[in-house]
């Protein structure tokens, strides 16, 4: 068996995305305590900590203190992703809603972000997103906000 410093060595996203996981559970903790701790949004803290985002150093070091990982993970949390979903079609019910929200919907947000801002895009890099619940008389809603940096594609 290898001994632990070789271990946390070769200490991968997944690795650390399972310590996260499981001291969140021990400790009760919300997604929204955890990023009240680091002073970071909790969308943008559940996608690092999933290993989709890299976190700056002392973002990275304030997770380790927060959720008690080996110091050794702050290095790993810093690290650039490789972003990479493993299926087509999500099969997880909420996963599947929003990628059936898109499939319809796409093509018209596309055509109104044209409209309004011209050919291009919209940033998922420089990027920020809420999640609120709305109460409401049919049952609470889901609100989503996303905000992105319109990226106008460039002529050559």
């Amino acid at each position: 068996m290898k001994d632990i410093v070789e271990m946390t060595e070769m200490m991968t996203k997944e690795d650390v995305t399972a310590m996260i996981l499981s001291a969140k559970k021990q400790a009760g903790m919300t997604w929204e305590a955890i990023a009240d701790k680091i002073g970071m949004s909790p969308v943008w803290t559940h996608s690092a900590a999933m290993g989709m985002n890299a976190m700056p150093k002392d973002k990275a070091e304030l997770m380790v203190s927060t959720m008690g990982l080996p110091q050794e993970a702050a290095s790993v949390l810093a690290e650039s992703p490789t972003k990479i979903w493993e299926q087509a079609v999500p099969t997880d019910p909420c996963i599947y809603r929003l990628y059936e929200i898109v499939g319809v919907y796409g093509p018209t947000i596309k055509a109104l972000i044209q409209e309004k801002f011209g050919d291009g895009i919209m940033s998922a890099i420089d990027f920020d997103m809420q999640i609120t619940k709305v109460p409401h008389e049919k049952g609470d809603r889901v609100k989503i906000e996303m905000s992105g940096k319109y990226l106008g594609y460039n002529s050559w």
